[in-house]
């Protein structure tokens, strides 16, 4: 099978965007999307994004994390109206469906304004917070040795522990800079790794900074690039009106054919 597709990224989170308005992709397996994102047997990305029809609205977008879970995806999301902006599906504003139900969007100045849903509550743990901004996250304000943070190991730690370990969490690391700056860098589920840049994350971050006295809109930076995220503080852990604001950008348009993908054995015999 011949599959046509878009490579994204959104500060530096990376996808595989796939348009199936006219059904492409009729079914397709959980192993074929572990082998579109895997970096060394296929295209690699953190994830894949099917973008297609839905009535009531301009396109669903169904995501995938690199080991096919499914989940939202934030900078994923930005990157699917930036698509559907390239591809004329849209203008300038969007009403998308996600696994989460309804998003709105909107491109301003170069950047895409993704709103998300409304986060009723943030739970304090002994050594973090827990949160869901559409996917659940974990947050953990870091200052001492953040350069020297081994994000992998510690992010795995709290992952796999067995609070989170059944359905997973994403796990970040945040530092506070001062003039409604911050500093994340995160651990997602699903990819298993740290990533370059994490979309609900950084609205995870933003909002555990606002219970701290930061003011709307918070900056994030990431290892990817820069983020807004701008809300409204309703109580102390009650935000309403979250909008991610970040570039998002097509990398490449290709076509790969899935049956160079199959796996072939290796007889090490023959090798020596």
């Amino acid at each position: 099978m011949h599959i046509p597709f878009y490579k994204y990224q959104g500060t530096g989170n990376d996808f595989i965007i796939v348009d199936n308005r006219e059904s492409i992709l009729e079914t397709y397996a959980t192993n074929l999307v572990r082998k579109l994102c895997d970096r060394h047997f296929g295209i690699g990305a953190d994830g894949l994004i099917v973008l297609q029809n839905r009535h009531g609205y301009n396109f669903e977008m169904i995501y995938h994390n690199a080991d096919g879970s499914q989940s939202l995806c934030g900078n994923g999301s930005r990157c699917a109206v930036h698509l559907a902006k390239h591809l004329g599906i849209i203008d300038q504003e969007a009403y998308l469906l996600a696994i989460d139900g309804p998003h709105r969007a909107y491109i301003k100045g170069g950047l895409i304004h993704l709103r998300l849903r409304d986060v009723p509550e943030i739970q304090t743990l002994q050594n973090g917070y827990l949160l869901n901004t559409g996917s659940p996250h974990y947050v953990q304000q870091v200052d001492d040795d953040w350069e020297y943070l081994d994000v992998y190991k510690a992010g795995k730690e709290i992952r796999y522990a067995p609070p989170f370990q059944k359905e997973g969490v994403n796990v970040n690391f945040v530092r506070l800079q001062g003039d409604h700056t911050i500093v994340v860098r995160t651990y997602e589920r699903g990819v298993e790794e740290e990533t370059l840049s994490c979309g609900t994350g950084a609205v995870a971050a933003a909002l555990i900074a606002a219970t701290k006295g930061y003011e709307s809109p918070v900056t994030v930076y990431t290892q990817g690039g820069v983020l807004q995220v701008s809300f409204t503080k309703e109580l102390p852990h009650h935000f309403q009106d979250i909008y991610l604001i970040g570039p998002a950008s097509i990398v490449f348009k290709g076509e790969i054919d899935t049956s160079c993908m199959e796996e072939t054995p290796i007889v090490v015999d023959q090798l020596l």
